[in-house]
């Protein structure tokens, strides 16, 4: 039989596919199968156990014996449920954790870059043409084909060489310095914030499938009005920049 989906032979999507998160939150919600299966677990063992008693068809004992044997599978579906919302409840607090550990890296980097800004706006005066033409390039001004990347990646090259040759006749400045290690640990922070959204992603996936996990966790996310949570996704226009970014 042939494979439903064969990338070999099947239509393709020459024109690609954007992939959207969507922003919605899904409750979470239980039939009355979830309601009849509960009472099930507490009434179908013992509901003999007490008709025996009551017409005394089986010795006492051995009615007693059926009623509370019946009843174990509705205390251990209990114990089930308990487990199930302290379990949720962890992975609540896990999922704020690895928000907080976003905001941690978020904020550190802010506190970089606006240093960097006033360091560069003290450089600035040296060639301000100089940065215009860097942020031309940046912002995907140079073109889009091989060889006007290539031609924008030498003239960049040259545009920085000039800036060090600028900054080496003022001994006193030593901003260039300072600058490239702030954006050292700028770009560590970017790396640390992508590890920790993905992480935070990972929480959220595990989360989304484990409140539809029936019987016990459902149940308990129901009855606890627990939704589904969004994970996180890139705006608009981070997403723009990221199609017009060429290096």
């Amino acid at each position: 039989m042939a494979n439903d989906l064969d990338e070999t032979t099947g239509p393709i999507n020459h024109e690609g596919r954007d992939i959207n998160v969507i922003n919605k939150q899904i409750p979470v919600q239980i039939g009355t199968g979830s309601l009849i299966f509960e009472i099930a677990l507490w009434t179908v063992g013992t509901i003999p156990g007490i008709i025996s008693l009551a017409t005394g068809a089986r010795p006492q004992l051995h009615s007693i014996g059926f009623i509370v044997a019946g009843v174990l599978p509705g205390l251990i579906f209990l114990f089930m449920k308990i487990n199930a919302l302290a379990y949720l409840r962890k992975l609540q607090q896990k999922i704020q954790a690895d928000a907080s550990q976003i905001d941690n890296y978020l904020e550190q980097r802010v506190v970089i870059l606006n240093n960097v800004v006033g360091l560069v706006a003290k450089a600035i005066d040296l060639d301000k043409d100089v940065m215009k033409s860097v942020a031309a390039y940046r912002s995907g001004q140079g073109g889009s084909s091989d060889a006007q990347r290539n031609a924008a990646a030498q003239q960049i090259d040259g545009i920085f060489s000039r800036i060090g040759i600028a900054c080496e006749s003022y001994p006193d400045l030593k901003a260039q310095a300072v600058i490239a290690d702030a954006m050292r640990q700028n770009s560590y922070l970017q790396k640390e914030i992508t590890a920790a959204r993905t992480l935070y992603n990972d929480t959220v996936s595990i989360w989304n499938q484990d409140v539809f996990a029936w019987p016990a966790k459902q149940i308990v996310a129901a009855r606890a009005g627990f939704t589904t949570r969004i994970p996180f996704t890139a705006s608009a226009e981070t997403k723009a920049a990221a199609r017009g970014t060429f290096f």
